[in-house]
């Protein structure tokens, strides 16, 4: 049964590997190479959203890819946003964590 009232986030929306064909969602300079659940979850929150340990499942397999493991993260919708500035807030959080990632490498 649909459910109306959360937004789903798979990895694949942000995964830089992938064409928009395979189910990526963002603009290739807004995407990550090959995210975590982890990775989205740590994302979601930082962008303001809240994640359940219930909400978050890492062994599903995204629908156009479904020979790969790949998992998503369930969150409740807010009024008035909409999945796509939802998706973009997330991506910058994603590439922030990445970029301090690097910088913290070096």
């Amino acid at each position: 049964m649909k459910d109306y009232d959360h937004v789903i986030l798979w990895l694949d929306y942000f995964n830089k590997n992938l064409k928009r064909r395979q189910g990526r969602k963002v603009k290739r300079e807004r995407a990550v190479f090959d995210p975590t659940v982890a990775e989205l979850t740590e994302a979601v929150k930082t962008a303001g959203f809240e994640v359940a340990d219930d909400e978050v499942n890492d062994h599903a397999r995204f629908p156009r890819r479904s020979f790969v493991k790949s998992g998503y993260v369930m969150i409740t919708k807010k009024e008035g946003v909409k999945k796509s500035k939802v998706l973009d807030a997330v991506a910058e959080k994603l590439l922030q964590k990445r970029a301090r990632q690097k910088s913290g490498k070096k």
